[in-house]
């Protein structure tokens, strides 16, 4: 076998990876709450970082600033304050009489008419508020925030209802079983047997839960303490006033015909019902305007906000997509270490 030296010539192509590039197609396949545990797991481990807040913060006066701004109010001429004093006591002079025109009445005039407001009488306070209004930061969340929930409306009205103690019981485990919408959860005889085994001396009788229900199926808002869609239908047509129009007809169609007016089978309702069209047209105008939900009117939970992975515009007839900022925090070299390697650097 002969060997011997040659010379080859090829092309090739490589690609080297950088540890940068590494991490960064590392971070790119991560999910938004993987990325945001990555991000808080490096500032916990490492002293040199620090969150970046992009509100811009108000600088704060220097200790020597506050000092120099003490020596100079201290080194004023006795002549200016005496006319500083001057000017203000005729400002206070010819300032107007805030406390007098919001001044509240000590005693209620003697006669006053029947509907009477407690505004009528009693000027309330001057309205203050802490947030400027030049502050765009306005706070939607807590405007509109929820001040009671169904459960506490419902509490309210039954400490205002005279029961006695058997009752009380007996309306606080129907209470207990009354979900966010207004409805029962459990069945009647499903709660009258828990309170049965409870009432060991005196023994519950099923009419009794029942008379209680039938109490608290008028507390507001009307249609709780529901068993279903048709009772809670029912319960507040039975609230209307006896001669709202089409009462009847409409109690008719929601007893017997609620599967028909579920399923929008019109035609077999106005044969069913024995209702003229513009007759049927005025009970549904009446049936529509009842709430199948009353407890939302109460306790309304505040919405659920989905935030963004990626952003897609479009650009020059592109489409584009880009990461959203907003899904991790920023961060950034602490400025304490910063300034720190500047000196060092600089006295080198």
């Amino acid at each position: 076998m002969v060997m011997k030296a040659s010379l080859q010539l090829k092309l090739g192509q490589s690609l080297t990876m950088t540890p940068q590039l590494q991490q960064a197609i590392r971070l790119l396949q991560l999910s938004t709450l993987d990325l945001q545990q990555e991000i808080q797991q490096a500032l916990e481990s490492n002293p040199l970082l620090e969150t970046s807040e992009d509100d811009d913060q108000a600088e704060t006066p220097s200790p020597d600033a506050d000092h120099n701004h003490d020596n100079a109010s201290d080194e004023k001429s006795p002549d200016a304050t005496a006319e500083a004093a001057s000017t203000d006591w005729d400002e206070s002079e010819n300032a107007p009489d805030w406390q007098s025109e919001n001044e509240i009445p000590d005693t209620l005039p003697d006669d006053l008419p029947v509907d009477t407001a407690w505004e009528d009488v009693y000027q309330s306070a001057p309205a203050t508020s802490a947030r400027n209004d030049d502050d765009n930061d306005y706070d939607f969340e807590t405007r509109n925030s929820p001040t009671e929930t169904l459960r506490d409306h419902l509490e309210w009205q039954l400490n205002l209802t005279p029961l006695n103690e058997r009752d009380q019981a007996i309306a606080h485990a129907l209470m207990d079983a009354v979900d966010e919408r207004g409805y029962l959860t459990s069945a009647i005889e499903d709660i009258y047997a828990g309170l049965a085994d409870e009432a060991d001396e005196d023994p519950l009788e099923l009419d009794e839960v029942a008379a209680v229900l039938r109490r608290l199926q008028y507390f507001d808002p009307p249609g709780v303490f529901a068993r279903d869609l048709q009772d809670c239908l029912l319960i507040q047509l039975n609230q209307l006033p006896p001669e709202t129009p089409w009462l009847a007809q409409a109690r008719l169609v929601i007893t017997h015909y609620i599967n028909l007016l579920g399923n929008r089978d019109y035609a077999q309702l106005l044969r069913r019902s024995r209702l003229k069209e513009d007759q049927l047209r005025d009970v549904l105008a009446l049936i529509t305007g009842l709430n199948p939900r009353p407890g939302d009117i109460i306790d309304r939970t505040e919405p659920d906000y989905v935030i963004p992975d990626v952003i897609v515009r479009k650009h020059n007839d592109r489409w584009r997509v880009e990461l959203n900022p907003e899904i991790a925090p920023r961060i950034r070299v602490n400025a304490s270490y910063a300034s720190l390697r500047k000196r060092a650097d600089s006295s080198a």
